[in-house]
C-alpha cells in the first residue's frame, strides 16, 4: 500500500477508535471534528483515497457506512504526544514554575511514529534551545522526545532541573564522588557541576527530531 498522508492516518486512526469506543462507524461530520478538518468535502476527498488503497469499503447511500479494513502499521501508526515546553541545550535557561512539567495542564500536542516511542510509556516532547548537544546531533530548534523518569543510568542524556537556580537544562549526567557532572555534547563548552541535592531528573532523551534548516 502507498504511504499514508498525515490526515489520512488521523482520519484512519480516528475511525478506529470510533469504532472501538462507540461500537459504530463515524460519520463525516464526526471525522471532520474528530480530526479537525476544514471541510466535510476534505473529509470525503481523504475516505476516497483511502478506500482505493484499501483501508476501508465506504457504502455512499449510508451516512455511517465505513468499514475499516486494515490498520496503519506500526511505521505509519501516529501517537499523540504533549509538547510541555522548551529546554536549554546551551546555559540553563530560567522556566516559570514548576507546573511547566505538569503534563496533564498542556493544550499543545504533536503527532510521532509510534515507532518512536519505542512501547514507552510517559513520553512528552520538548523544544530544543542553544547548541550545546550539537555533537549529539540535537540542534537548535530540533524537538527530544522524552520519558519522563526520575532516575538514569550514568552517562545518559537527561531534561535535569536545578532546584536553586530553578531552571533546567539538557545535558549528559554524570555521578561523580560528592558532585554531578552536567556535560554537554560541544567541545566549545565545559561542563557543569552541581551537588546530588541540587538536582531532579525530569526524563531522558529517547528520540530526536531533527528540524531541516
Amino acid at each position: 500500500m502507498k504511504k499514508l498522508s498525515d490526515k489520512q492516518r488521523r482520519i484512519v486512526k480516528y475511525i478506529d477508535r470510533f469504532l472501538s469506543e462507540k461500537g459504530y462507524p463515524p460519520s463525516i461530520r464526526d471525522i471532520q471534528k474528530g480530526c479537525d478538518i476544514s471541510s466535510t468535502s476534505v473529509v470525503d476527498y481523504n475516505l476516497n483515497i483511502l478506500e482505493s488503497r484499501g483501508y476501508i469499503n465506504r457504502h455512499a447511500d449510508v451516512s455511517r457506512g465505513i468499514k475499516l479494513l486494515t490498520k496503519t502499521s506500526s511505521s505509519e501508526r501516529v501517537v499523540d504526544v504533549p509538547v510541555i515546553g522548551m529546554i536549554a541545550a546551551g546555559k540553563p535557561i530560567p522556566v516559570p514554575t514548576p507546573d511547566t512539567w505538569d503534563i496533564a495542564a498542556v493544550s499543545e500536542t504533536m503527532g510521532v511514529p509510534i515507532d518512536l516511542c519505542q512501547g514507552r510509556d510517559n513520553i512528552y516532547a520538548l523544544r530544543i534551545k542553544g547548541t550545546s548537544m550539537i555533537d549529539a546531533l540535537i540542534n537548535d530548534g530540533d524537538i527530544v522526545l522524552m520519558q519522563s523518569i526520575n532516575s538514569i543510568e550514568n552517562g545518559q542524556m537527561a531534561a535535569v532541573w536545578l532546584k536553586s537556580e530553578k531552571e533546567v537544562t539538557l545535558k549528559k549526567v554524570f555521578v561523580e564522588p560528592d558532585k554531578i557532572r552536567l556535560q554537554p555534547a560541544n567541545s566549545q563548552m565545559q561542563p557543569f557541576y552541581t551537588q546530588p541535592d541540587n538536582i531532579e531528573i525530569q526524563g531522558r532523551v529517547i528520540a530526536v527530531i531533527r528540524q531541516m534548516k
